[in-house]
């Protein structure tokens, strides 16, 4: 087995090689056994990030053993090319409670036979398609497809903007794949017998401004997630305010949005702009700022320049886990407020996919910019 420590930190080794290992299953309480299966390298961008995140879950298990939770890790380097079933016949591999991975789709079969085969909990942490899910109760996802994330989205939304007049903009974008979104927003206002409207960014003032109520506030919705129409509707409903300021004009977004935010927060607070996402990396949230500063101590170097930042989806979701298998043993679910850890990042809650089958993750947040210059994470 090909060794990481070539390629990680040495910072956590002590504390990873120090934890005697356990035969037994943990129960409630008890030593949780965690095994990483994922390609943990320098060799290309794949296993750089990985490395990352690796660390954020090493970061989750110190700070749960300070608060009294014993964990023991093993890690595994799992390229692309490599065959898991030889890292499977590992002796440790078999006395995990946890196994997070894998990274490749090909590799989840033989993963989750394992894990039904030993009783196993697997965490596959990132966007990997797969029907294994939907028949073996080992396996939670957190990966949640373009059509299962809009869905959700569209259900809070509707919560959201009660009493709202939604207005649609073409923005002419033949590129977009944002039609899942609004077709399927259309679809749920045309079965509630509600009204919206459609304009175009490219329609004369007259035109546009007959889209609005006068007498319900308004929400905006873009048929992209590209910042140049998004500037171009930000000049159209700045004129609009201008020549009519009594209108009430929110906006909703896309999770593309948070990219642009250092070029647009003023219109954000401006039209109340909310953006849905599977995360929020909250650049002015003291944990985040506290997460930062711990990661530069251990590693000596900063995080990779990517949303969402992977070192704290490693935290987030170990934490989220471990904890989770501490309290309740082999009963976890993951369910909503099960574990009563607040995500730095990336919020978890999930539910059975179907009878006898596995978890899928179903938790989503809304990013909202406000008036007062305030920036609001809801989460769902």
């Amino acid at each position: 087995m090909k060794s990481i420590f070539r390629h990680i930190s040495l910072l956590f080794v002590a504390f990873l090689v120090s934890s005697t290992h356990v035969d037994a299953k943990s129960e409630e309480g008890g030593k949780v056994s965690v095994g990483v299966m994922l390609p943990l390298h320098d060799f290309n961008g794949d296993g750089r990030r990985m490395v990352e995140y690796y660390r954020g879950v090493l970061m989750a298990c110190d700070s749960l053993r300070h608060n009294g939770v014993s964990v023991d890790v093993h890690a595994w380097n799992v390229a692309e090319e490599d065959d898991i079933t030889k890292t499977l016949k590992e002796k440790d591999a078999a006395k995990c409670d946890l196994i997070i991975g894998p990274l490749y789709s090909r590799q989840v079969k033989p993963l989750a036979d394992f894990a039904a085969k030993h009783d196993i909990k697997v965490l596959i942490p990132f966007s990997i398609k797969t029907d294994e899910v939907e028949r073996n109760q080992h396996l939670f996802q957190v990966y949640q497809s373009p059509e299962l994330f809009n869905t959700l989205v569209i259900e809070r939304f509707l919560e959201r903007y009660k009493g709202h007049h939604v207005i649609f903009v073409d923005c002419n974008d033949s590129t977009s794949r944002k039609g899942i979104f609004t077709f399927g927003l259309r679809r749920r206002l045309e079965a509630m017998g509600l009204q919206y409207s459609i304009t175009n960014v490219k329609s004369g003032e007259e035109y546009f401004q007959k889209a609005f109520s006068r007498t319900q506030p308004n929400v905006v919705v873009l048929n992209t997630g590209r910042s140049p129409e998004l500037n171009l509707v930000f000049a159209k409903l700045d004129n609009l305010n201008m020549n009519y300021p009594n209108l009430k004009i929110k906006m909703f977004g896309y999770t593309e949005w948070m990219m642009y935010t250092k070029y647009n927060i003023d219109h954000y607070y401006k039209y109340q702009v909310t953006i849905p996402a599977a995360y929020h990396y909250n650049v002015l949230s003291s944990r985040t700022a506290r997460f930062q500063q711990k990661y530069r101590w251990n590693f000596h170097a900063d995080m990779i320049q990517a949303l969402p930042r992977f070192a704290i989806t490693g935290f987030d979701q170990a934490f989220f886990f471990i904890r989770g298998l501490y309290l309740y043993g082999g009963g976890f679910t993951g369910a909503r407020g099960s574990v009563g850890y607040t995500p730095i990042q990336s919020p978890l809650c999930f539910e059975r996919k179907a009878i006898g089958g596995g978890y899928q993750n179903k938790s989503i947040v809304f990013v909202q910019y406000d008036e007062g210059h305030r920036v609001e994470t809801i989460q769902f």
